[in-house]
Formats: structure tokens, C-alpha cells, sequence
């Protein structure tokens, strides 16, 4: 580790042990300490599109990892991620880079695999890191169908694997502040309702012609098991969320995040039932076959959380465009990646609480392309709890298993979309009661040569 990294790392935590009165800084100093910085594990990357570089360049700026290896099958993204990298770590050497994440995992070289591909080929490179003895962190939402992430889940368990997901939310500083000083402590009372919403017009609405697939883009393994679909260029890059045919819409995207925070923060497992309704309501004329308008109710006992997201209109709070709101009989909890507002019911004193930045910490935020400043801290506090696990071989703040139940409420609640009718969710035994149509929706079809992965994989 060099001197500037050395005390970019004592800056941090020298901050978090002066922020001792916040009621976040004990669980965040956990974050930033408890892990061997020196150790030189050896990682690689599977899709280093947008949040794979972000991902990965977050874990370089906390701990002198050597990236060994990236994985794409765009040539001109792999190339663009390895000059970057080979910018950015300590050592300064360009990584390895394949085509085939099989080939990447064949060579038997890494400690840590990072995932930050579409949504529809997470299951199968993570299923096969962990059968190779690696450790994972993976992106939200971890599948596109419930019994893929199930196969994740029993594989992660069976080769005894540390796997961390992508649902930073329980590693932002001002939300675990948030969760201890409101929740924790009662101050908002009983919660019988909680609010969550995205606002951003954040769906495609273009309709370009399809055409071949540019020559630098391996389009047959970009598709693997997903549908074939003609090429668009809304598709690649980033555009993929615009189809149901690669994720699971913006409750897949932006939904899981917010369900999966008031889990966390009001330590809940599974909804009991899940109901949701919507549509192509407004935007009828892009190529985009993903929900415009939707609304989702995750019921638990006392207790019901209602999702809702319009990619058009305003926003119900232009302060609160994407998050949470949490109804106590004592007081009210807005939250979202930007800030929190606590205010108490029958007088009493407001609190308000901006996100932390880190732009002096880390410098190369402030000019990094793409990057989104705000959740940085988030991301590099995410990193150092997966690296914690790792050493003391416990599970990080975003297990697997955490993952899995907010990805699969996510995607029933879509399901429930399709079918029309709510959905009982039976936990023990991971089916729907009594609906032999929906339990047929858990998996859904590969494309030819790839096979689903089985729970007992």
C-alpha cells in the first residue's frame, strides 16, 4: 500500500472515531477496521460495463487487491476497463482479459470474483466462482427468476462461500444512522406503513430501428440464456433495463433497493402475501416493454410496505424523488440516497441529515466518469464489510440469502403484475400456495445450450 493510499485509509478512520457522537459511527468504524487492509487478494471482474468498473474501483480504493483478470464480451469496454484499472491499482499492471467468464475462472487465480453483469447472467457466473472456491460479491438484483437465485443461495451455503450483494443501502452512513436513532430506538413508534416510490423518468422512450449488433459486441454470448431479441441500440450499454427479457423492470431495479433497506431496517423476512397491478399506461411507443406505471403491497403482519414508480409525471416530493417513507404513530421517516428527515409527531425537533461525501478521502471521485459521487461512501464502506466477512468467515451485511428475499419478493410482486391476482408466499416451503400457474412462473425458460441452475446445484 503506498503513503498516499496509507493515509487516505487513517483520514477515514480518523474521521469516523471523530463523528463518535453520531449514532452511525460505531457500526461504520466496524466497517472501515475489522478487515486485513494489507492483505493482496487476487480479483477479478465479469462484466465491466458501468457498475462493474464502480464496483471494482471502490474495492481498489480500500484495500491493495491485485486485479488479475475482467471478463466482457464487448471488446471495447474490456479494453477501456483494463487501461483503467491498470491506471488505478498499486501495481500498475494491465489485467488479463477473456471473453468466456469460464475461462476466466479455469485459470485457478483469484480470491474474489465481482459480478456487474445484466441481471440474466448473474446466476450462472456466481453459481460457478463459488463451485471454484471463490468469494462473491454480485449485483442487485441477484436473478431474474426466484429459483435461480434459490440456486444461489444453496450453492453460496454448500462450498462455503462468502457472497456479498449489491444493495448498498445497508452500508450508506446517513441510513445506518437513520435505522439507529428512529428505528432502533422506538422514536417513531409502532410503523404500520411504509412508503416506497421511484419518480425518475429513468425508461426508455426511443424507438430506433434494430440492426446488426456492432462487431466489437459478442451478441450470441451477450444474450446466453435470455431470449434472442434482435439487436437495439437500447439494449447495449446500459439500456438492457428496458426489457423484461434481462431483468425484471424497475421494481427489479430500483424497488429492490428501497424493499430490501426496510428490511433491513425494520428486521423483516419474507412478505406473507404480495399483490401488485400496472402497465404500459402512458409511454405506448418505445420499444420498452417494462412497467411505466406500478404499484406493489408486501404485506407483513401489522405491517404493510407499498412500492410505487411512474416513469413519468412529478414527483410526489421533488425532495424524496426515489425512496422510503416510514409512518410511526410517533413520527415520520423520510429517507432516500440523498438524505433523511426525521420529524416527530406533536411538536418536537426536526432532524435532517445530508449524504457524506468523501471527495477529499478520495480524490479520484471527483473526476471519475460515471461515477455516481453520492453513494461512493456506500460502496467502499459495502466493500470493507465483504472483506471483513471474508477474513472472519461470517456473513456480510448483504448475504446471499438477504438478497435472495428481496430479489424474489420483487420479482413475485411482478408476477402477481402478470397474473392478475394476489400471491400467498409460503416461506417454508418456497411456493406459492395453491397456484400451480404461478409456481410454474419461479423458473423461467433458458435458451439453448445454457441450462437453469438447479437448488440442489
Amino acid at each position: 500500500m503506498t503513503l498516499a493510499h496509507t493515509l487516505e485509509a487513517m483520514n477515514r478512520r480518523q474521521f469516523l472515531e471523530v463523528a463518535g457522537a453520531s449514532a452511525a459511527a460505531g457500526a461504520l468504524k466496524a466497517y472501515a477496521s475489522a478487515f486485513d487492509d494489507q492483505k493482496r487478494r487476487r480479483v477479478g471482474l465479469i462484466g465491466c460495463g458501468w457498475y462493474g468498473k464502480i464496483d471494482l474501483l471502490r474495492l481498489i480504493q480500500v484495500s491493495p487487491v491485485e486485479v488479475v483478470s475482467l471478463c466482457d464480451v464487448d471488446r471495447n469496454m474490456l479494453a477501456e476497463a483494463a487501461a483503467i484499472v491498470s491506471s488505478r491499482q498499486l501495481s500498475k499492471k494491465k489485467p488479463r482479459t477473456y471473453s468466456d467468464y469460464r475461462q476466466m475462472l479455469a485459470a485457478k487465480d483469484l480470491d474474489i470474483v465481482l459480478i456487474g453483469t445484466p441481471d440474466h447472467w448473474h446466476a450462472l457466473p456466481m453459481i460457478e466462482a463459488v463451485r471454484s472456491g471463490l468469494d462473491v460479491y454480485v449485483q442487485k438484483p441477484i436473478s431474474v427468476d426466484v429459483n435461480e437465485g434459490k440456486a444461489m443461495l444453496a450453492a453460496a451455503r454448500k462450498y462455503g462461500r462468502v457472497v456479498q450483494v449489491g444493495l448498498q443501502r445497508r452500508s450508506t452512513p446517513h441510513l445506518v444512522e437513520a435505522k439507529s436513532q428512529f428505528i432502533d430506538t422506538g422514536k417513531l413508534g409502532k410503523i404500520a406503513l411504509v412508503e416506497i416510490y421511484c419518480y425518475y423518468h429513468m425508461r426508455a422512450s426511443a424507438n430506433p430501428p434494430d440492426t446488426a449488433p456492432p462487431p466489437y459486441l459478442d451478441y450470441e454470448m451477450w444474450t446466453g440464456p435470455a431470449p434472442m431479441r434482435p439487436y437495439n441500440s437500447l439494449v447495449h450499454p446500459r439500456g438492457w433495463r428496458a426489457f423484461m427479457e434481462y431483468g425484471n423492470g424497475i421494481v427489479g431495479d430500483m424497488c429492490v433497493h428501497m424493499f430490501d433497506m426496510t428490511r433491513w431496517m425494520m428486521n423483516l423476512g419474507w412478505p406473507s402475501r404480495i399483490a401488485s397491478t400496472g402497465g404500459i399506461f402512458v409511454d405506448k411507443a418505445s420499444k420498452a416493454n417494462i412497467s411505466d406505471t406500478q404499484t406493489a403491497t408486501f404485506e407483513f403482519p401489522n405491517l404493510r410496505v407499498i412500492w410505487q414508480h411512474r416513469s413519468w409525471g412529478e414527483s410526489a416530493d421533488p425532495k424524496y424523488p426515489w425512496g422510503a417513507t416510514f409512518y410511526g404513530d410517533k413520527g415520520t421517516l423520510k429517507t432516500s440516497v440523498f438524505s433523511y428527515d426525521f420529524v416527530p409527531l406533536g411538536g418536537g425537533q426536526p432532524v435532517h441529515r445530508d449524504v457524506t461525501y468523501e471527495l477529499e478521502q478520495y480524490p479520484e471521485d471527483k473526476t471519475e466518469k460515471d461515477l455516481e459521487r453520492h453513494v461512493a461512501p456506500a460502496e467502499r464502506y459495502h466493500m470493507e464489510n465483504f472483506l471483513h466477512a471474508i477474513d472472519t468467515r461470517t456473513k456480510p451485511v448483504s448475504d446471499i440469502e438477504q438478497g435472495y428475499i428481496s430479489t424474489a419478493s420483487c420479482i413475485l410482486a411482478n408476477n402477481s403484475m402478470r397474473l392478475g391476482r394476489t400471491l400467498t408466499w409460503d416461506s417454508q416451503r418456497q411456493l406459492v400456495v395453491d397456484d400451480d400457474e404461478a409456481n410454474g412462473m419461479l423458473s423461467r425458460p433458458y435458451r439453448d445450450p445454457w441450462k437453469h441452475p438447479e437448488p440442489q446445484a
